[in-house]
């Protein structure tokens, strides 16, 4: 080592050792320098009247809705937590083993019962009976999916098939006591072979005229009921769906109900019964798989509404129609469908309260040298991933309000629109759903991957939404096949469209401004006819599509399987429009003021951002490459005109304090030492 190198180390150690101390350990670093947690309340204003505008969005049964949001908070069965700053919290406890979850689930359901919660759901008929239901389940939902899953299997599936199928001996033996939990139901509909093509299932019953007995059997292993809420632990009796040979005649599917369990608990003779086990979400309901082996139920057990067989054996049905006797069986799930579509935007209502009350706290960067950090959603790429996704929310509130309004209303005459456009909502709004968790989970960052802040947990529980009841793509489908049915009848009878919202198609072909500025873009004529054109070219092409397929010998069936992609774009429009025009209809109900103002934005934002994300309106030349630039540059206008409403417009959902996560809050206090 030369001399020069060992002097500059000796130089290097000197100032090592002789440096000057450390702090001592008991200063600290002041709280003025720290961060610090601001209510969003503190520097944001609202411009319209909340209390009026969450009168909107909920419509009906706030005083009811309330009274159950109360009853939740306040118990400790609902796992009832104070967070920093003494803020109460309630949310499911997802440490709990799969089984922990199953009975807690189950001790909260007779809390409820005993609360009153459920008085009524089966055994009263009015139609303000079956509003106060929605409300009451659409909390429950709020509160934990696997919570309302269990309630809607009792009482939308096994309640509503004995309802509907039964006939008076049936309500009088089954709705009281199911009401009362004596009861515990099951919907043994899918299978293993067989999901959304209930024609096919193989589970086949005959009669014996004998014994006077129905003879139930799984004759494969795709035959066994597969996905059958409540199961696998709870439920004491199923709703059978069956196909029914009588004679040798397979008369098609029919509806039965068959005792599995005893009121011990233990599975009866002749019934195997298996659990699905651990799922991405609602692992609080007991999914299981049924099989049965030649299992014997009285002759009274046949729901028999809409067929019958008699001691002897001889099969009666007003129906005489295979289709529309089929169709009529599967009127139980159109209650589920709307139920769906109303529990999926309250959830997404949940996510966008969350993050955007984060958003409103939370900073991130300067955009000046040594300037205070942003608030996220100051940030205009951040009200881009959230402002369109609410006013999405916010107009299909509208729309499942109008669903369920239609719904508890419904006379047989409007039996198949309300198919059709529950089918539509319900598909529409459950992706709708899952798109919005997602963002939301992402634009809160690291603090939406914790369970107890909702968000991400809320997209594992609801993701099955896209699928059961009725998988989406297969329901759009269905609508597109209305919409075309509807179509050729019109035509071909040379009458007037009528229901459908299809009237519009009796009027010249609307034409849109070539130049659109921004007062055109946000009146509410265009929007409507930009819409109305949409659908009235795609069904026009759709039937084209398929017509011109069945020309060349091909079944329609395959034909419709042939035109996916325009099937497709077709019954989005269908639904995109349903949901345009339940806001119009909100909004043409307001008096002059701040609230229909701020409405206006929302309407227009919903409009315009399903012009940007749907690419037939470039595709089939419904506007140019112009005016989709136009389009997309007054969306983030309507962003930053939505910004300063932000707080206000979740706030207006009405949803209390202890149902959204700790970072809506003081997520400082929250994560402190002192929390943990």
């Amino acid at each position: 080592m030369s001399e020069n190198h060992a002097l500059w180390r000796a130089h290097v150690l000197a100032n090592h050792i002789l440096q000057s101390p450390p702090p001592p350990l008991n200063i600290f670093l002041t709280r003025e320098v720290c961060l610090q947690y601001t209510p969003p309340e503190v520097n944001e204003s609202y411009g319209f009247d909340v209390k009026e505008m969450r009168k909107l969005l909920d419509r009906h049964n706030l005083e009811d809705r309330d009274w159950l949001y109360g009853i939740i908070i306040q118990s400790n069965l609902f796992n009832r937590k104070i967070r920093g700053g003494g803020k109460v919290f309630v949310s499911p406890d997802y440490n709990e083993t799969m089984e922990q979850q199953r009975e807690i689930s189950m001790k909260r359901i007779m809390y409820l019962l005993e609360k009153g919660v459920f008085q009524g759901w089966l055994t009263e008929t009015s139609p303000e009976a079956e509003l106060k239901k929605f409300a009451l389940y659409e909390v429950c939902g709020m509160y934990d999916y696997s919570l309302s899953a269990k309630l809607g299997v009792q009482f939308l599936l096994w309640g509503n098939a004995v309802k509907l199928f039964g006939t008076k001996r049936h309500h009088d033996k089954w709705l009281k006591d199911t009401e009362d939990y004596l009861v515990k139901g099951c919907f043994a509909m899918t299978e293993l072979g067989h999901g959304s093509n209930v024609r096919g299932i193989e589970t086949v019953t005959t009669y014996d005229p004998m014994t006077e007995e129905f003879v139930i059997n799984t004759p494969c292993e795709s035959a066994q009921k597969y996905w059958i809420g409540e199961a696998a632990n709870h439920a004491t009796h199923a709703i059978v769906i069956s196909q029914l040979e009588i004679n040798g005649t397979n008369q098609g599917i029919h509806v039965f109900i068959a005792q599995i369990r005893d009121q011990d608990g233990n599975i009866c003779p002749n019934i195997r019964i298996a659990d699905c086990g651990h799922k991405i979400g609602i692992n609080g309901v007991d999914i299981g798989r049924i099989w049965f082996d030649n299992l014997r139920i009285p002759r009274e057990n046949l729901l028999n509404s809409v067929a019958h067989v008699s001691s002897d054996g001889n099969y009666v049905s007003a129906i005489k129609n295979p289709d529309q006797r089929f169709g009529a069986f599967l009127a139980p799930l159109t209650s589920g469908r709307v139920t769906i579509a109303a529990t999926a935007i309250y959830s997404a209502k949940i996510g966008l309260a969350v993050a955007i009350r984060y958003s409103l706290t939370r900073r991130a960067f300067s955009d000046v040298a040594n300037g205070p950090e942003v608030l996220l959603l100051d940030y205009p790429s951040h009200q881009r991933r959230l402002l369109p996704l609410l006013a999405k929310t916010y107009a299909m509130s509208f729309a499942a309000n109008d669903l369920k309004m239609i719904y508890v209303k419904r006379t047989p005459e409007i039996n198949k629109e309300i198919h059709v456009i529950s089918s539509g909502l319900k598909a529409v709004l459950t992706w709708h759903n899952m798109r919005t968790l997602q963002e939301c989970r992402e634009a809160c960052g690291g603090q939406g991957v914790k369970t107890e802040n909702r968000v991400g947990h809320l997209k594992g529980d609801y993701d099955g939404q896209t699928t059961f009841e009725g998988d989406n793509n297969v329901l759009m489908q269905q609508v597109s096949k209305a919409l075309f049915a509807e179509y050729i009848s019109c035509k071909k009878r040379n009458k007037p469209f009528k229901g459908l919202g299809l009237e519009h198609m009796n009027s010249p072909r609307p034409v849109l401004p070539t130049q659109l500025t921004s007062s055109a873009l946000r009146c509410s004529h265009f929007q409507k006819n930009a819409f109305s054109i949409r659908e009235r070219d795609l069904l026009e092409r759709y039937t084209s599509e398929v017509e011109e397929i069945q020309g060349k010998g091909e079944s329609r069936e395959f034909s419709f399987l042939l035109s996916h992609q325009l099937y497709e774009d077709l019954s989005k429009a269908f639904a995109e429009k349903a949901i345009l025009q339940a806001v119009l209809d909100a909004e043409a109900k307001l008096p002059i003021g701040s609230t229909k103002d701020v409405l206006g934005i929302v309407r227009s934002m919903y409009a315009l951002i399903c012009m940007e994300e749907d690419p037939s309106f470039l595709r089939y030349g419904y506007l140019s490459r112009d005016n989709v630039g136009d389009v997309r540059r007054e969306v983030s206008k309507l962003c930053g005109e939505l910004r300063p409403h932000a707080l206000a417009l979740v706030t207006s959902f009405g949803i209390p304090d202890a149902f959204l996560g700790p970072i809506a809050f003081n997520w400082v206090e929250a994560n402190a030492w002192s929390s943990v």
